[in-house]
């Protein structure tokens, strides 16, 4: 990892296009080798789609407290997300009192069936918000779309040519998240954040912000970089499980939100994830294994009930299904 002072931009209209990407892979490989983080561009995803998602997600926290709390957050991670309920304990990079200063609506993949042996199956909890649902649908199935040419392109920058992962990824999890973070009061401490110093996770994070701003990635001396808005782009981020699939190649980095800036502030993230019964571990063709084998639903439940009431160890309930 080096040192940086600014977010790098990949052009991914190669992939998207179906050209030649071996430029392309080698610039993934140096972003997120070194950096964890950048902006992509040309990723196909249409405008309105990303206009419709910011909206509706005003008109959803612009609702009545009672309307967003009537689909409270539930066991299988769906739901509205009130402020001052979820706190990033697991973080060893700050610590970590106080709630994240946001407010958010999750949803996931939407099981017709659900399983009640499978970990995190479910249906999606919907408010009554017309169009909401057809807006969240149809920007899940662009990320998701986007998410899996993502993890190819992955794959050709760490210089794997197994593909056999990429089938945990046809029934991915996905988690589209609608986030609104208020403004942080004059004078507040150093340690409220809108979301404390952490890592992510996952696989990949595929990040849409307003205008505001606020993101904030820290470098290898421990400096904090703006991530500021780009209307043309994402910020495309890698999470703790996709470096561990690369070996430590591609680079999971600690970020944060701070919004200082007197402004109300929204932003969607969606986290593009293989099926919970996949079992992580160092991609063939990337060197002696530096990380030992872990089972992603495992690895969830852990977090979840780290993090989340809604999530709190029930021994009678659904486990995760191993594989």
């Amino acid at each position: 990892m080096t040192e940086f002072t600014e977010i790098p931009v990949l052009d991914l209209a190669p992939l998207i296009t179906g050209e030649d990407t071996t430029q392309l892979a080698a610039d993934f490989a140096d972003a997120y080798g070194n950096i964890g983080f950048a902006y992509v561009v040309n990723h196909g995803v249409a405008s309105d789609l990303c206009k419709a998602i910011f909206a509706i997600s005003r008109q959803f926290h612009d609702l009545p407290d009672a309307a967003k709390q009537a689909i409270a957050l539930d066991s299988t991670h769906r739901g509205y997300i009130a402020i001052n309920t979820s706190t990033d304990v697991n973080s060893d990079l700050a610590e970590v009192t106080k709630p994240n200063q946001s407010a958010s609506f999750m949803m996931m993949r939407e099981d017709a069936e659900p399983d009640p042996d499978l970990y995190l199956s479910g249906r999606n909890q919907w408010p009554v918000l017309p169009g909401f649902r057809d807006a969240c649908e149809a920007y899940a199935k662009a990320m998701t779309e986007l998410g899996y040419q993502l993890m190819g392109l992955a794959l050709d920058a760490i210089g794997t040519t197994d593909r056999s992962i990429l089938s945990a990824f046809k029934t991915p999890t996905i988690w589209l998240r609608l986030l609104h973070y208020p403004p942080l009061p004059p004078q507040a401490p150093e340690d409220l954040y809108g979301s404390a110093p952490h890592k992510d996770f996952g696989c990949l994070t595929l990040l849409a912000q307003d205008d505001v701003g606020g993101l904030q990635v820290q470098t290898p001396a421990g400096q904090w970089v703006d991530a500021p808005p780009r209307d043309d782009a994402f910020i495309v981020n890698v999470g703790d499980m996709l470096h561990r699939m690369s070996n430590g190649k591609l680079l999971s980095t600690p970020h944060r939100v701070i919004n200082a800036t007197g402004r109300e502030r929204y932003s969607v993230p969606f986290f593009f994830d293989p099926t919970v019964s996949a079992t992580i571990k160092p991609l063939p063709g990337t060197g002696s294994p530096q990380f030992e084998p872990l089972n992603f639903g495992d690895f969830l439940k852990g977090e979840l009930e780290a993090s989340y009431d809604a999530h709190q160890a029930d021994p009678s309930g659904p486990q995760p299904k191993t594989g």
